[in-house]
């Protein structure tokens, strides 16, 4: 994971979950809550 050095440490063990421990059935949700942080973030960057 060395394109996530530059991040922080809660990231990176948050991609970790997702891509080795997340339930199938978790990921959607998960999903939807990243893409509504990244949508506000973005919203307010303007």
């Amino acid at each position: 994971m060395k394109e996530l050095d530059n991040y922080p440490k809660s990231l990176t063990k948050a991609i970790r979950y997702i891509k080795q421990d997340a339930p199938p059935d978790k990921l959607k949700e998960i999903q939807k809550i990243v893409n509504y942080a990244i949508e506000k973030r973005m919203t307010n960057a303007k």
